[in-house]
């Protein structure tokens, strides 16, 4: 896929200087000429397999109905204000992967998937916001969206869905097939279809502080280190046998302020858990893999690329592949940071690599993560 303009007359460093994180931005023809690079058959198959997060909404008579895929069967197109959802099209389908790494501005660390949302005639999810920045790109058809920059988040109680109470829109577009709106987060919106459509919704990851702490203490709990056991040859006689002696709770808190993390830990962590895939990514390997040498000779030959679904990230020596990591050295790094940064490499930039690069390279062949270009 060609390189698309996206931004308008903006550049890159211009959007994330006057928009990123601040302020809406309508981008009229985006993508001149716009056709969508999923059609409804090929995403309604996506909807019904187990290993792609769907959902199915309805709105009848103002009753909000929500069901979780895999979505076997599917209202009549003739059915108004349904509404089709499919999370990470990215991962089971190149074109729509071309299409999010057109976003890669943004670091992969930050960009998440891309949805896909298909709806008749009146769909929508209802006035809503999201905690998280997104360009909404439309693909096929009309949607008319309103937004707000009301800071009354309430919701409506006892939805299936997080429906604002209170929301009045300050704005209003039409956006057409190549239109595309970017909302910052916490901006209320409501987009409703006119006639069918199809709209993508480019996410990114904004993981809270208190998920990342938790994951943070339990990656942490695999590496502190506090040799010896609770002793207490001093113990004195108390009256009072229920109560926590002092000296036991002083001792034992002068024993956990040991644990220390430094950057380097934080970046192991932070690495392995960016780049862990979700929970319903499955890898297959080839059904008949090659030998290490034929492996090799091929790879020369044809290059290597990264599998869809596969997340590679680095900082300094660490490097991170689906939530594993290894540290390597310069020479090493010379190799694995282009296959981060561009997910494919020719066979020539794989002449100067290790043997343990090429043995990295085999085993991720194996396991489905990379593929022969």
């Amino acid at each position: 896929m060609k390189k698309l303009p996206l931004l308008g007359d903006l550049t890159p460093a211009q959007f994330l200087r006057d928009y990123w994180h601040k302020k809406p931005l309508l981008i009229r023809q985006a993508i001149p000429g716009m056709k969508p690079v999923v059609g409804f058959d090929a995403l309604a198959k996506m909807a019904s397999e187990n290993f792609v997060e769907s959902r199915l909404i309805t709105n009848l008579d103002g009753q909000w109905q929500m069901q979780h895929g895999p979505l076997a069967e599917l209202p009549p197109r003739t059915q108004a204000a349904w509404t089709m959802l499919v999370q990470g099209v990215n991962l089971v389908d190149a074109s729509a992967d071309a299409l999010l790494r057109q976003f890669r501005f943004i670091p992969d660390a930050r960009l998440d998937d891309l949805m896909i949302s298909f709806a008749t005639d009146g769909g929508g999810v209802g006035p809503h916001f999201d905690s998280y920045d997104v360009f909404l790109l439309q693909a096929q058809g009309k949607r008319r969206w309103r937004i707000s920059a009301q800071k009354d988040l309430s919701l409506v109680e006892g939805m299936p869905l997080k429906i604002l109470q209170n929301f009045q829109a300050d704005e209003e577009y039409l956006l057409e097939p190549g239109d595309m709106l970017y909302l910052p987060p916490h901006y209320a919106h409501d987009g409703v279809a006119e006639g069918d459509c199809m709209t993508y919704s480019i996410g990114f990851r904004s993981p809270s502080y208190q998920e990342l702490g938790e994951a943070f203490l339990q990656f942490m709990a695999d590496s502190i280190d506090l040799p010896g056991r609770y002793a207490d040859p001093a113990l004195e006689l108390s009256n009072k046998p229920a109560e926590i002696p002092r000296h036991m709770l002083a001792t034992i808190a002068e024993e956990l302020n040991k644990v220390r993390f430094d950057e380097e830990d934080v970046t192991i962590f932070l690495g392995e858990y960016l780049s862990e895939p979700k929970h319903n990514v499955y890898f297959t390997g080839p059904a008949k893999p090659l030998t290490m040498g034929r492996f090799i000779d091929s790879m020369a030959k044809r290059g290597v690329a990264l599998s869809l679904k596969t997340q590679m990230l680095y900082r300094g020596k660490h490097v991170f592949i689906n939530g594993e990591s290894f540290a390597v050295g310069r020479a090493d790094k010379a190799v694995l940071e282009p296959l981060a940064n561009q997910r494919v490499l020719e066979g020539a930039a794989l002449a100067g690599a290790s043997d343990d690069v090429v043995e990295a390279l085999y085993t991720w062949y194996q396991d489905g993560w990379l593929e022969l270009g």
